[in-house]
């Protein structure tokens, strides 16, 4: 979280004749909801809906060249061939999983952008990050979305709520398209057990227990809705981590208070860590080695102190046991794994 932007104090001198002294104007910050600023908000929506469509879309076409150039560049390319050919096939299922993934990350930010506003702390709207839609450099087309706060949070409820805020109105949304993507999922074709080689994508705990009660197949073929609430899941657990200003790392703050929140923040460091190692060992992609060094930064960074201290109440200790329970449910420690011939 960020402090207030302060105000630019301009010195300007008058002519001596006029007065012996100097006039200061206060520049006053721009408002978060100026023209300029909806505006940037809104290109930055507009294209990340067109990756992250893309993205989508390239997952159900077929590419035969096994060059890096057609790994890479190949399903965008296929994509808009089919199009332009008359088969929106592939376009509409894109659609699918950008609306679905789009919706759920928008909740996660106006969760906490409603509760800053309740709270009276500015903030801006909401900024989608677009990444490049190639299916072989991001599974998603997208780097998420993040607001900005712009004035400390002096409040103790005020931090537990504007943390916990973006998470379970995140979790509200990505609950329902969880059940019907798992729901509408068919089985995989020709397939009667775990593939011998090739990159395996493993289900959160959630997935299993609506597989469970659904009698859902264990090996299912690929669609948008569900891709787009397994993408979020993990966005969700991540954001969960109780380390430094993460959202997981305000709840933890607000409810047990500094000291605490800095020796579990650095437990979690260490075992985010050795689930890496543990990963480099059995010979499978270090999924959490990028995210270790997050953490290592936020942990350098801190988490900015809380002035009033005043109780959080029944009400909210109840919604942290939620929140774990959320992140138990959207955890994976081995998101990906890869399987070859010898395995």
């Amino acid at each position: 979280m960020e402090n207030s932007e302060p105000y630019r104090l301009s010195e300007v001198p008058v002519a001596p004749s006029t007065f012996d002294r100097e006039v200061v104007f206060i520049d006053m910050p721009e408002s978060d909801l100026s023209a300029r600023r909806i505006l940037t908000h809104t290109l930055l929506f507009l294209i990340t809906a067109a990756t992250t469509t893309i993205t989508g879309a390239s997952w159900v076409v077929r590419v035969t060249d096994n060059s890096w150039f057609g790994l890479f560049f190949g399903p965008p390319l296929a994509v808009i061939h089919e199009t332009l050919a008359g088969n929106l096939f592939p376009l509409t299922q894109g659609l699918i999983f950008s609306t679905t993934l789009l919706v759920i990350l928008a909740a996660h930010e106006f969760g906490h952008y409603f509760a800053c506003r309740y709270y009276g702390i500015r903030a801006t709207l909401p900024f989608f990050i677009p990444a490049p839609p190639i299916v072989g450099l991001t599974l998603f087309g997208t780097f998420g979305a993040v607001i900005k706060i712009k004035a400390p949070i002096t409040s103790r409820r005020a931090l537990f709520d504007i943390g916990i805020a973006g998470p379970l109105a995140g979790f509200a949304v990505a609950l329902p398209a969880s059940i019907i993507g798992l729901a509408i999922a068919k089985p995989a074709p020709f397939v009667e057990s775990l593939p011998s080689e090739g990159v395996q994508f493993w289900d959160p705990l959630l997935f299993r227990v609506i597989s469970w009660a659904l009698g859902t197949p264990p090996m299912i073929d690929w669609n948008p809705v569900y891709w787009a609430a397994w993408g979020t899941l993990l966005v969700t657990a991540l954001n969960l981590f109780p380390v430094g200003q993460l959202d997981g790392g305000h709840v933890l703050y607000a409810v047990f208070g500094k000291q605490v929140h800095k020796w579990i923040s650095r437990l979690v460091v260490v075992a985010t860590a050795a689930l890496s190692i543990l990963a480099l060992i059995q010979y499978q992609p270090p999924v959490y080695g990028f995210w270790t060094l997050v953490l290592l930064f936020l942990l350098k960074v801190g988490h900015p102190p809380v002035a009033e201290d005043e109780p959080l109440g029944r009400a909210r200790t109840i919604l942290a046991v939620v929140a774990l329970i959320v992140f138990i449910l959207c955890f994976m420690p081995f998101p990906i794994t890869t399987l070859s011939p010898g395995q």
